[in-house]
């Protein structure tokens, strides 16, 4: 491929070349792993950044030395959290580990959900793709929006009186 192009006749060689080339070149992509076994990432969503770990387990969470169910006690964030296994078809086959700061609960549920989508495609990349597909990989990048001078909020103004 070190090759130059001067003509439409090597551009079509190398074009019709290519694909059999690449196709020996991508090898699979590998697993991501420390000598403990885990594998590691981390997860953002607004203000909160969370440290996780997952190895394969009984399905055990633990979030910042907690249970889940004791750290996360509504239910809709404990199904924030369980969304990448049912996702990627693991439940129950992976350990969580993961320390969060910043942010409220639903925040830090996020990045939770965030870290471990991230850590179940570096651990087994073949799950990229449903997680891709889900947009679990994605890190939402809206935040709070800051409060301006001479308005209540961010918009909203003071009232208006014309007495």
């Amino acid at each position: 491929m070190s090759e130059e192009i001067n003509s439409l006749e090597d551009l079509n060689k190398v074009a019709t070349a290519a694909p059999a080339e690449i196709a020996e070149l991508a090898e699979p992509a590998q697993p991501v792993r420390d000598e403990l076994g885990r594998s590691y990432a981390t997860g953002k969503r607004k203000d909160a950044i969370a440290r996780v770990w997952i190895k394969p387990g009984s399905g055990k969470v633990v979030v910042n030395g907690k249970d889940m169910d004791a750290y996360f006690a509504r239910p809709v964030l404990q199904m924030i959290l369980r969304q990448p296994f049912q996702v990627a078809g693991v439940e129950g086959q992976f350990d969580v580990m993961a320390t969060v700061k910043g942010g409220g609960l639903s925040g830090q549920a996020g990045a939770v959900k965030h870290g471990v989508s991230k850590a179940l495609q570096l651990y087994e990349p073949s799950l990229r793709g449903a997680l891709k597909a889900a947009g679990f990989l994605t890190r939402d990048s809206r935040v709070v929006e800051r409060k301006k001078f001479g308005k209540a909020k961010a918009r909203k103004s003071f009232q208006f009186s014309k007495r």
